[in-house]
């Protein structure tokens, strides 16, 4: 054995590591002003709640079917709305339909922009702006569905075989006729496979976004922690999780007859 590789060798740097992690650990604490006695002060608090959480309210699951139903209905039609406008935004993003390098990565660089926006600030800026409710849900998911899905298929759109596209300009097609001809029908089925895996995405992101306002169950999920009706606040989470679960089995076998 080497001596690098014994225990003495390593100690000093292995107790310095300790030291910086104890004294990063205390910075954050004093800059949060985060304290463990006022953690325990609340047990009494966080065991009413799991008390209340552990016995979950089964009479309100009739009043959560209609919010269900609208919180997959926003993910499906935000979902469509939002790959609709994706798919030519795709093709402007690569060189092989627009031969424009230069214009291309300018579209990339807007939908960069467009991706980097977190769902839920859109949805409290579009609450702002239009207000409470399902539409808001709705353009929420549509401008975060674009700004994914087109990513994915433009780069979908950059694995094609170049030989259809080679073959119709051959025959003097136009660009949005080689777009058509050529491209497309090779990145169809990438396409449709994201939209799915779009919708999935979507259902988990909406049961979150009506907590800021965006419609959908969330917002009854804001209502109950709001009343301390943590009884309801379980049976909403059990509801969600079982929305989710059912969204990616289903979202998983229809993306494996696509592809």
């Amino acid at each position: 054995m080497k001596l690098k590789d014994t225990v003495h060798y390593k100690l000093p740097k292995q107790i310095m590591t300790t030291l910086l992690v104890l004294v990063l650990v205390s910075a954050c604490i004093s800059l949060t002003d985060a304290s463990l006695f006022e953690l325990l002060g609340n047990l009494d608090q966080m065991v009413l709640f799991l008390k209340r959480f552990m016995q979950p309210d089964f009479s309100y699951v009739p009043q959560l079917i209609n919010p269900v139903i609208k919180t997959i209905q926003m993910s499906i039609v935000g979902t469509v709305l939002g790959t609709a406008f994706a798919i030519p935004f795709a093709f402007l993003a690569t060189k092989f339909a627009t031969e424009n390098n230069i214009f291309s990565q300018i579209i990339r660089f807007l939908l960069g922009i467009v991706r980097t926006v977190p769902n839920l600030l859109l949805a409290a800026l579009f609450v702002a702006i239009i207000g409470i409710g399902e539409v808001t849900g709705i353009l929420t998911i549509a401008v975060f569905t674009f700004g994914m899905v087109s990513q994915l298929i433009y780069e979908s759109i950059e694995t094609i075989d170049l030989g259809p596209i080679e073959a119709t300009k051959s025959i003097g097609a136009s660009r949005l006729q080689t777009a058509g001809w050529a491209i497309f029908p090779q990145v169809l089925p990438s396409i449709i496979s994201y939209a799915i895996y779009a919708v999935e995405v979507n259902v988990r992101a909406s049961t979150i976004l009506g907590y800021v306002g965006a419609g959908g169950i969330g917002v009854l999920l804001s209502t109950a922690l709001a009343q301390d009706r943590y009884d309801r606040v379980s049976v909403i989470i059990i509801i969600i999780l079982a929305i989710v679960f059912l969204c990616d089995a289903i979202s998983e076998s229809l993306r494996k007859k696509v592809m």
